[in-house]
Order: C-alpha cells, then sequence, then structure tokens
C-alpha cells in the first residue's frame, strides 16, 4: 500500500514537473477558485435568512413574543427600534400558528370577543358597561387604521348615563367621542378621507351626531367636517357654505352696529334695521415691476456715474476733404481752401431708479354692493309727523356715511352721493305688526299689592287668636285652682311657729304670692297633685 501511494506520488511528481509554467498556473488557479467557491456555497446553504414575524410592535407585545421565543430556544432579530421581531424565513409559519393559539402577543385591549370567552362569568351592570365601552373603542380604532396613512388611532368614548325621564335634556343624551390619530410621516388626510372618518364613527356609536366628534393627529392639527387640514378644500358645497357664512357675518355687523346706534336715538323697539349686501369672491394675483424716479419733483434718477467728451479742431481744410474712402462721404463737396473751426462737446449721465416688485393678492372677497333699509316709529305712531324731518335727515347721513366706508375700503373708489343715497331708504311709519300693549303690568302689580296685604292680613288675625286662646287658658287655669283646706293650712302654721327653717319658707312663699301670682299658684297646684 505504501509502494503504491509512493509510486502515485512519484507519478504526479514527473508529471508535475513535466508541465509548463502557464499550465502550472491555470491549475493552482483552477484549484483555489473550486475551494472558494466551495467556501461560498457552504456559508451561503447555512446562512439562515430572516423574515420579519410582527412589525409594529408596542414595548409590551415585544416582550412577551421576545420571553416566548427564548424559551422556544429560537433565534430572532429585533430591529426599527424593537418594533419589528424577524425569525428564520422557514419558522415564519409555524410560529404565527403557534403563538395565535397562545393567545401572543397580548395587546391589553378589549374587543367583542371577550365577551365570548367570558360569557359564563357574572358581572355587574357597571362593569359590562366599562367593558362594552372599551370593546367599543378598540374595534373603532381597528376601523380607522385601515384608512390609508392612518397608522394608528386612540379613541375615546363618552357614553351617556341612560335615563327613562322624558323631561330630560335632549344633549345629555348625546354621545361624544375624541379621536387621536397617528399618520404616516408626510401624509395629510383628503377631504374625502376626513367627511368618511367623521361619518364612521357617527354610524359606529349609537346616539353621537357629527358635531360631538373631535378628530386631530399626533401634532395636535384639528381636522373639521369642511376642511382636510390644508388651506382649503376642493369641494364646492364647502365654497358656498364659506361664502354664506361670510356674507351673513357682514350683513349681521352692519345690522348690529345701526340697530345700537339708532336704538339710542329712537329706542330699540322704535327701530327695525335690514341690510343687504353683493359680494365678488373672484380672487386675483397679480404681479407688478415698477421703476420710479428717486425724486418725484423733478423726475430725476440717483446719479451713478457721468462722462463728458469735448472734440475741438481748428485750421485749413476744417471743411473736409473730397474723396471716397472708408470713412468720407461720397456726395460730400469738400473745401480745401477755407479755415473755420469745429467743437463737439458730449456729456453722458447714467441715472439710476427705484425698481420695485410687488406682488398682489387681493381679498377674498369685496364688497360690490349694499343697501341698508330702516324703518323708524314715530314717538306718535298714528301720527308720522311727530318724527321731525331733521331726524329723518340725521338717520339718512348716518347710512351714507356707513355705505360710503364700507363701499370705499373695498372698491378702492368713491362714489358720487347721490349714488350712495339711493343706497339706503328710511321709512316713518306704525309698527301694525307689533304686540298690542294692553298695559297688563299696572293690573298684575295691583294684583300682587291685594294678595300680599290679605296674607299680612291674616297672619294678623291668626296672632290675635293665639294670644286670645293663651290668655283664656291662663284664666282658667286660675279658676281651676282649689284653695287650701284648713288642716293643711293648720299644719303648715304649726310648723312655721315650730321651726324656724319653714318659717322662712313660709315667707318666702307669701313672697312669691305677691309679686308672681301665677307662678304660685302653679306651684300649689303641684303640691295638691303629689299629695
Amino acid at each position: 500500500m505504501k509502494e503504491k501511494a509512493l509510486n502515485l506520488f512519484k507519478l504526479i511528481k514527473e508529471k508535475w514537473q513535466g508541465t509548463t509554467k502557464k499550465q502550472k498556473s491555470w491549475m493552482i488557479g483552477s484549484l483555489l477558485f473550486v475551494i472558494i467557491l466551495s467556501i461560498v456555497l457552504s456559508m451561503l446553504m447555512s446562512a439562515k435568512h430572516y423574515t420579519p414575524l410582527y412589525s409594529n410592535l408596542s414595548a409590551d407585545e415585544a416582550g412577551q413574543i421576545k420571553e416566548t421565543l427564548d424559551s422556544k430556544k429560537i433565534p430572532y432579530k429585533l430591529s426599527n427600534g424593537g418594533s419589528t421581531i424577524s425569525v428564520p424565513k422557514e419558522e415564519v409559519d409555524r410560529l404565527k400558528v403557534e403563538l395565535a393559539a397562545e393567545g401572543i402577543p397580548k395587546s391589553g385591549e378589549i374587543d367583542y370577543s371577550f365577551f365570548g370567552k367570558n360569557a359564563s362569568f357574572g358581572m355587574t351592570d357597571k362593569e359590562f358597561d366599562v367593558l362594552e365601552r372599551a370593546a367599543m373603542q378598540t374595534e373603532l380604532a381597528h376601523l380607522i387604521t385601515q384608512t390609508k396613512g392612518v397608522k394608528s388611532a386612540k379613541v375615546m368614548i363618552n357614553l351617556p348615563d341612560s335615563n327613562v325621564w322624558v323631561g330630560q335634556d335632549a344633549d345629555a343624551t348625546k354621545a361624544s367621542a375624541s379621536i387621536v390619530l397617528n399618520l404616516n410621516p408626510g401624509y395629510q388626510l383628503s377631504n374625502s378621507q376626513v367627511q368618511g372618518l367623521y361619518h364612521l364613527v357617527s354610524k359606529s356609536v349609537p346616539n353621537l351626531p357629527e358635531d360631538n366628534i373631535v378628530i386631530t393627529d399626533q401634532y395636535f392639527n384639528y381636522y373639521d367636517k369642511t376642511s382636510d387640514g390644508t388651506s382649503g378644500d376642493g369641494s364646492t358645497l364647502a365654497q358656498y357654505d364659506q361664502q354664506r357664512q361670510i356674507k351673513q357675518d357682514i350683513e349681521r355687523g352692519i345690522q348690529q352696529k345701526v340697530s345700537q346706534m339708532l336704538g339710542m336715538m329712537m329706542g330699540n323697539d322704535k327701530v327695525v334695521v335690514n341690510v343687504s349686501t353683493a359680494l365678488d369672491f373672484t380672487q386675483q394675483k397679480s404681479t407688478e415691476n415698477l421703476a420710479e424716479p428717486v425724486d418725484k419733483q423733478t423726475m430725476e434718477g440717483l446719479q451713478v456715474s457721468s462722462e463728458k467728451i469735448t472734440e475741438t479742431y481748428s485750421g485749413n481744410g476744417a471743411g473736409g476733404q473730397v474723396g471716397t474712402g472708408n470713412q468720407d462721404v461720397a456726395t460730400y463737396q469738400g473745401n480745401t481752401n477755407s479755415n473755420g473751426n469745429y467743437k463737439k462737446v458730449e456729456e453722458r449721465i447714467n441715472n439710476e431708479f427705484n425698481r420695485i416688485h410687488r406682488t398682489i393678492v387681493n381679498s377674498p372677497y369685496t364688497i360690490k354692493d349694499i343697501g341698508i333699509q330702516v324703518m323708524v316709529e314715530p314717538p306718535k305712531p298714528n301720527q308720522p309727523t311727530s318724527l321731525s324731518a331733521q331726524s329723518v335727515n340725521d338717520v339718512k347721513e348716518i347710512l351714507n356715511t356707513i355705505i360710503k366706508t364700507s363701499l370705499t375700503n373695498s372698491q378702492g373708489a368713491e362714489l358720487d352721493p347721490a349714488t350712495i343715497s339711493q343706497k339706503s331708504v328710511v321709512s316713518v311709519g306704525k309698527f301694525n305688526g307689533k304686540t298690542a300693549n294692553t298695559n297688563p303690568a299696572p293690573k298684575q302689580s295691583h294684583l300682587w299689592f291685594y294678595i300680599a296685604g290679605g296674607i299680612l292680613l291674616a297672619v294678623i288675625i291668626l296672632l290675635i287668636i293665639l294670644l286670645l286662646r293663651k290668655r283664656n287658658e291662663v284664666q282658667e287655669d286660675d279658676g281651676n285652682d282649689q284653695p287650701l283646706s284648713n288642716s293643711k293650712v293648720a299644719n303648715l302654721e304649726e310648723a312655721i311657729e315650730s321651726e324656724t327653717p319653714e318659717k322662712n319658707k313660709y315667707r318666702q312663699l307669701e313672697q312669691m304670692a305677691n309679686q308672681n301670682p301665677t307662678e304660685f299658684v302653679k306651684l300649689l297646684r303641684s303640691w295638691l297633685s303629689e299629695d
């Protein structure tokens, strides 16, 4: 065996020595390539490919899964700040089924499946209400997270206490909800998404109107029903509501000011004011590039540089030479025999002007037209002439001033007085629509006066009757007093004469009988009752 090995080694050595250097290099390179390829393939075959098992986990959920994987001795990797757990690819499906069977991860949230698992346990009504609200909040949060761009959501629902009384306030029976959305970075909810969230929450909770819902994101940006969190929405209905609200606010503001002013002059129930406006909501954006002089009086700019050029010539042939050279005029008749002088002065001044660049954006609305109608009731309603013409003219001037100010500020041009006067109307007359005043107040005051007097009189009579009854009772008590028997009086006198303390007591009783006979009678009655 050893000889065969030596013969094989000798044969390989002879063949190796018989090969050229080029062949040796190719053989060595091929051998190294095979070795390296084998090592790489073995590493790739032995490497484990990790795939996310769960993502977007909370700290509690990640801790539960980590503890379970450690007990099962399964390798894993944590990423995204511990919110993602990855395991070998071949273990993903098996682990998902096993962890789901064990109820892991346990988020601590209560959903409607809780009632199915714990239906056999008894609970009070309060406990059931708390669990029901928690399950409703959890399920609603899960529904909201299905919206594009919403990473997670927190929902807080306030359910009113049920009451069977008919007279309860309607607002007290309505629920309310507060929602905080955790949006993906850089994502903005569209108007349709916001409207959908309001409708979804309102229909998911009993007796929850959309006005009682508040939706904000993690940056505390508020999303209402008519906007999508941006500068505006493209909804035609939303624009109409906004324009109508602006128009009403302008008319209401002018109406309140005019009513307050004229009410101080005529009386609040003597003036009726109506304001109508026409608004233009067309928005325009323009750019202006202007150049203005520094000194507007002389219309001159700021001198930046100046240059003055002077040319003079004197002597023969000043009139020019005849010829057709490069710089000569072909039709010019020269005069070489005359003497002359030539002088040229040129001044160049560079001025700089003010250059103004403006980008003008018009206001969201302008008041195109305004009309104010005022009805005034005179001091004597049936006599329109009781209100002087001067007062009517004063009211007219006040209205014209308000119209002039409003239209000038919005349009930028002053209107003539005749045009302004046509936009205001002052009418004087009786207000037939007012409720007739039958002066019920004085009768009501007299009625209350009579009622109070009667009650006071009844109280006085009752006090008098009680006093008379008490007096009669005292007199009856005095009449019912029985005189002392002779035997008791004799015994009392003997006791007074025989003993000095009894004598003093007798004197005290006598003094009491003289000063306060009523108390003395009561004392004697008590003694007799004891005997």
